[in-house]
């Protein structure tokens, strides 16, 4: 089930991240800030340092942004710090800065429903796919997306996605397909868009 739109449901749940520090996702945007939460299957895999590296070369895009950026896993905090400290042609993470969150309960990744495992079936491997969910200053889900394991992401989109929740929240104009930043949005109505198709 979809939670754009509604308020991040892990508001009452406390993460620890790498640094054995308690988050709570929700209270993350009380500074006003947005926040992009990415989930991804395991540490010491293929796909996923190349993911954490990348949203680590953003992370000045991301803080233009006013954008916190957050990973989380079920793995331990231990196995985090060691992934922390593997360099990165030893397939590690070394010199990522942001929060990684350990769910080692799985709680959070049980109410998200973003865990391959199927209990009437018992199969699966009991880690999460790579979702992504981009929060604004209020708490509420603006955006998400799940991807299977073997699909990393493209991280510019989220910059995208961002950009054009923002200027819909300081213009009040919507943004039609393929927008960037820069191009002009449109007017919620039908001589708007009818404008805008005529003209493309």
């Amino acid at each position: 089930m979809s939670i754009v739109g509604k308020l991040f449901p892990g508001s009452q749940t406390k993460v620890v991240n790498h640094s054995s520090e308690s988050i709570n996702v929700f209270e993350e945007t009380n500074g006003g800030k947005k926040v992009l939460l990415f989930w991804y299957p395991k540490d010491f895999t293929f796909v996923c340092p190349t993911e954490l590296h990348a949203f680590q070369a953003a992370l000045p895009e991301f803080e233009a942004r006013n954008t916190k950026v957050i990973g989380a896993s079920c793995d331990s905090v231990e196995v985090h710090q060691a992934w922390l400290r593997t360099p990165k042609d030893k397939g590690g993470i070394e010199g990522v800065t942001y929060p990684i969150l350990a769910d080692t309960t799985r709680y959070l990744a049980e109410e998200l429903d973003i865990l391959d495992y199927n209990e009437w079936e018992n199969v699966g491997d009991n880690v999460t796919y790579r979702a992504t969910y981009l929060i604004d200053e209020n708490g509420i889900v603006f955006h998400e997306s799940v991807n299977h394991m073997p699909l990393g992401r493209d991280v510019n989109e989220y910059l995208r996605l961002i950009d054009a929740y923002t200027h819909v929240q300081e213009v009040g104009e919507v943004c039609p397909a393929n927008w960037k930043k820069g191009d002009k949005g449109v007017k919620a109505n039908v001589d708007s868009i009818g404008d805008y198709l005529k003209n493309k």
